[in-house]
């Protein structure tokens, strides 16, 4: 007689995002570079864009004492407040093993051009023109770069993300460059524009892989928005506050708090994996207790 096989007994069918993982990163990779390849023809084909000529001119020109741009300087240094809190968590997380060889990579060097950048970003405010900018931009590209490898990592592969880190810290001085030179800011706006939507696009994406870090990238991606709104707001937010804070300075402490979706990723990895050790450790003592409790009895009954 056929019976109908019980839910116990039924094979359970694969999803299709973990059929054939391989192939999912190939095909993943293959639309990356895709992408990548029309970002690349956009900055390269597109008409020239010339940076607007009122750039460095700030609303907030205050002076405190020797220090010029007081509020612009000062307003970075919680890039490096966030940079050593950062390093902090990667630490414990790379203690327990709890990120992998290549998201420690990422997160470490994100964290480390987040001091990059509160050094070159104060440096050029304190008397900002092109000569200066060139290096904020250049200094910018670290992190960048890292956000990027980390959200590629967790949409594609562990490949594609180290590589596409790897080619925004090769293209980023060179759009930088050519700006300098020639006065076209397109392909440097191609690479900070068309890089969100590309962090975007993979926050939208399911996970290719499990272990990497559970990063809140819509949490990011809504500070690095709010940031620009407050920058394109300079003169404005400085008029709104009473000439007290202006929208530029403003940017540089919301756009400091990108690193927080990253600590909070890199805490809750090491509490999971200290939780999971815990839990590991305290059942191999319940094991070692009931077998010394067998052979005591063992031995008592001999």
């Amino acid at each position: 007689m056929q019976t109908t096989p019980t839910t116990l007994h039924r094979r359970v069918e694969p999803l299709p995002w973990h059929a054939r993982p391989a192939t999912l990163a190939w095909r993943r990779e293959c639309a990356l570079a895709g992408v990548l390849l029309l970002l690349l023809v956009a900055a390269l084909m597109g008409p020239s864009v010339a940076q607007p000529s009122h750039y460095h001119d700030f609303a907030d020109q205050r002076s405190w004492g020797w220090l010029p741009h007081a509020m612009d300087v000062i307003s970075n240094l919680p890039f490096a407040l966030w940079g050593m809190v950062g390093v902090w968590a990667l630490l414990r997380a790379v203690r327990v093993r709890a990120v992998s060889g290549a998201g420690a990579a990422m997160a470490g060097l994100f964290f480390g051009g987040l001091w990059v950048t509160a050094a070159v970003s104060a440096a050029y405010h304190l008397q900002p023109d092109d000569a200066g900018l060139v290096w904020d931009r250049a200094g910018m590209v670290l992190a960048f770069a890292a956000l990027l490898g980390l959200a590629a990592m967790r949409a594609v592969s562990t490949r594609a993300g180290l590589a596409l880190a790897a080619a925004v810290l090769v293209m980023g001085p060179l759009s930088v460059h050519a700006w300098s030179l020639t006065g076209n800011v397109l392909p440097w706006a191609v690479l900070q524009f068309g890089g969100m939507a590309l962090i975007l696009g993979c926050a939208f994406i399911r996970p290719a892989q499990a272990r990497v870090l559970p990063v809140r990238w819509g949490l990011l991606i809504a500070i690095y928005a709010l940031a620009k709104l407050l920058e394109l707001g300079d003169h404005a937010v400085y008029e709104w506050t009473g000439q007290l804070v202006s929208g530029h300075s403003l940017k540089h402490v919301v756009a400091s708090f990108a690193a927080w979706p990253v600590v909070c990723a890199l805490l809750a990895v090491h509490k999971t994996k200290a939780e999971s050790t815990a839990l590991f450790t305290r059942a191999q003592a319940g094991r070692l207790a009931k077998a010394r409790r067998t052979t005591t009895e063992m031995r008592g009954q001999a």
